[in-house]
């Protein structure tokens, strides 16, 4: 067996550009970080994050940080950062690695990300994740169990700690190498690729907690807010050129229908075939003045216009061109409100993508206007699913991917046990859902079914939410309504 600080100075060396010449001062760095008491201890630990994880054991036992999770994130994160070049050395070997082959710079980074432990493989892989078929096509399921529930005493410290305004947000280019504190997660070993997009300054960074194959972040430089414009197009499709492989989309610009953060301009990106994206035309036709794209409607819950062309010029023009229609755009009958005063409501979430030598772009159309029958929003999830979904239907959702909350991991258990006629603790909120499953499942339930049942309606519940947040319904009146919009944008008849 070799030695807690040796065994993980031997893997540094390994996994960065020191060589054995250095393995004292790395050493010596560490011992300054953890201690040394314990340090010394022989060890069966041979893999870099498993050892890490050691070495911060002894920290704590060493009082050199505390137990709390947030704070041996600090540590841990401090000492991954041995491994990780630093940004101007990063990006210069990123962009020279880019000009021989741009999917090898890519994948190396990717890989950097997990090896550093800034993207956290191993809580990712507690999310239980699964594909289930509906009336549209397949959907996927994610009851996210990879982010830490708060512990107590975590709360309780962050709020008597000193507040800061630095960095402003976690998107900000600040926390790159951020020390970490009670109230801000640890960024000692994040790094953010520098790139051009238009004549901004963009960053492209890996997701901590990704939802989706190579989850990923595009990110303005400055810490400006989100807005959806002939620019988030033209941006859009910049990115999945540069990134061979990758869909790029944003999240809506307004609250209810928009995502979590809405103060910092950001895009989201990753090598991902989304539901949506397989998704067929329910229709097609041609806009005037636009011969060479190819669009249509799609076959989706949510209200989905797609345009398909090999000219980006033209795509982002007419893109905007549909935009700016919708933004005033209103059909009272139908309950589409463009503005409450000088309030406005409608926006897109828009989604570029690149399949072979044609670029696409999915506009869904968004509104977040509220009444007294719908507080939450008219196109939000409705109080009866609520009790699966009740967050905002942002960016991953509307392309078909639920991202539940690690609650329904035991209160699905405790569904299932009520449907098996079992003693159980069922919350409140599913009784209602579970007594319509037993009444039109009647006794097909049993240890060996009820499980995979639940799964299937839960997507059921999920295609439920995205028809709640479209716009325009799959009925004859909705469809209708979705054609009285595509005819006032102006098609060919």
């Amino acid at each position: 067996m070799a030695k807690l600080i040796d065994a993980f100075v031997t893997q540094v060396i390994e996994n960065s550009d020191y060589t054995i010449d250095d393995h004292f001062y790395i050493r010596n760095r560490i011992l300054a970080l953890t201690g040394e008491a314990g340090a010394n201890q022989e060890t069966t630990r041979t893999t870099l994050i498993s050892l890490r994880d050691g070495l911060v054991d002894v920290a704590v036992d060493n009082g050199k940080v505390g137990d709390l999770t947030e704070e041996r994130d600090t540590l841990g994160a401090a000492l991954m950062d041995f491994i990780t070049p630093a940004p101007s050395v990063l990006n210069q070997h990123f962009w020279d690695t880019y000009q021989i082959s741009p999917e090898e710079a890519i994948q190396e980074f990717y890989a950097l990300s997990q090896r550093n432990d800034y993207i956290k493989v191993g809580a990712i892989a507690k999310n239980i994740a699964y594909t289930s078929q509906t009336a549209y096509g397949p959907v996927e399921i994610t009851i996210n169990l990879s982010k830490p529930e708060k512990d107590p005493k975590a709360i309780a410290t962050a709020k008597k700690a000193q507040s800061s305004s630095y960095p402003l947000c976690q998107l900000c280019m600040e926390n790159e190498g951020y020390q970490g504190r009670i109230n801000h997660p640890a960024r000692a070993n994040h790094r953010i690729i520098r790139l051009q997009l238009g004549d901004e300054k963009w960053g492209f960074q890996y997701s901590p907690y990704a939802y989706f194959n190579e989850h990923s972040i595009v990110l303005n430089t400055q810490h400006v807010p989100m807005v959806i414009s002939k620019q988030t197009f033209e941006q859009l499709l910049d990115i999945v050129a540069i990134f061979p492989g990758y869909f790029a989309g944003s999240n809506a610009d307004l609250p209810i229908v928009g995502g979590s953060i809405l103060t910092h301009n950001h895009y989201q990106t990753g090598r991902h075939d989304f539901p949506m994206a397989k998704a067929p035309f329910e229709s097609q036709f041609t806009f005037e003045g636009y011969p060479n794209i190819q669009a249509g409607i799609v076959k989706w819950p949510m209200s989905v216009i797609r345009l398909q062309g090999k000219e980006r010029g033209d795509l982002v023009t007419l893109a905007d061109k549909i935009r700016l229609a919708w933004q005033t755009y209103e059909d009272q009958n139908l309950d589409v409100i463009a503005y409450t005063g000088d309030e406005a409501h409608h926006t897109i979430t828009p989604i570029a993508r690149k399949n072979g030598d044609k670029f696409e772009l999915d506009l869904v159309l968004r509104d977040n206007h509220t009444s007294s029958q719908y507080p939450d929003g008219v196109y939000h999830p409705h109080q009866d699913v609520q009790h699966i979904k009740q967050e905002n239907i942002g960016l991953i959702e509307v392309m078909g991917l639920a991202i539940l909350p690690p609650r329904l991991k035991d209160e699905i258990s405790a569904v299932a046990d009520y449907l098996l006629d079992k003693e159980n603790n069922i919350a409140a909120y599913h009784l209602t859902w579970a007594q319509e499953l037993k009444q039109n499942y009647h006794h097909t339930f049993t240890p060996d079914t009820v499980h995979t049942i639940l799964k299937d309606e839960i997507a059921n519940v999920f295609v439920r939410v995205l028809e709640d947040a479209g716009v325009y319904k799959d009925t004859p009146a909705g469809k209708d309504g979705f054609n009285r919009f595509i005819q006032s944008v102006g098609i060919v008849s």
